[in-house]
């Protein structure tokens, strides 16, 4: 099926513009996005009017779409929200199948780690599991709408910390191996202490 010109200035906004640490704080040229995605600008204002109302860009009458850095207040509601879910997981999650696809996630990322888009992917894969254990399709979609958010905060963190990488491979450590002993109470420290980490990085950013 034929991708549309919108779609494809959205997925690429989406995926590449926003998740670049140096687009933070910048406005969209809406003629270089379209040059380079070979479309007309007006698929391009689609986008970004999508984009809008995800309230992941910023629309300014007369300068065009803004990125806003992630506000303190935007980074803590969402670890928060990643918190309440990843915790309540914890309980479906110490079963075989599960502890597996975390562990292959956690294997693919010791291999990219100097890949940071493709790390921040395994990362997601990884936390996805967890909260897809509990079988709870509306649970799992929820946290999955806020995966934009999370590429994004991830990505920045790599970008501005260096050897962020290799804590987030031993925070994931501890929490695998948690699950996998059956201990949902040292599994949901371990998640705590996770998002907390997570959370310190990206508010000294």
């Amino acid at each position: 099926m034929r991708v549309s010109g919108r779609e494809r200035a959205y997925e690429y906004v989406k995926n590449e513009l926003l998740a670049d640490p140096g687009m933070q704080g910048q406005f969209i040229n809406e003629q270089i996005l379209a040059d380079r995605l070979g479309v007309s600008r007006t698929p391009i204002r689609e986008a970004l009017l999508m984009l809008a109302a995800q309230q992941l860009v910023e629309l300014v009458p007369k300068r065009g779409a803004y990125v806003a850095p992630m506000s303190g207040r935007e980074l803590s509601e969402l670890i928060e929200a990643r918190g309440v879910i990843e915790r309540h997981a914890a309980t479906f999650a110490c079963q075989d199948e599960p502890v597996a696809q975390m562990r292959d996630a956690l294997a693919a990322q010791h291999l990219l780690r100097d890949s940071a888009k493709e790390f921040i992917e395994a990362d997601t894969r990884f936390h996805t599991a967890l909260v897809r254990s509990t079988g709870n399709e509306i649970l799992t979609r929820t946290y999955e709408g806020l995966r934009d958010r999370q590429l994004r905060a991830g990505m920045i963190a790599l970008a501005n910390v260096p050897g962020r990488q290799d804590s987030v491979l031993s925070e994931h450590a501890a929490i695998v191996d948690a699950l996998a002993d059956k201990d949902v109470e040292r599994a949901r420290e371990a998640i705590d202490a996770h998002l907390r980490e997570t959370l310190r990085i990206q508010l000294m950013i």
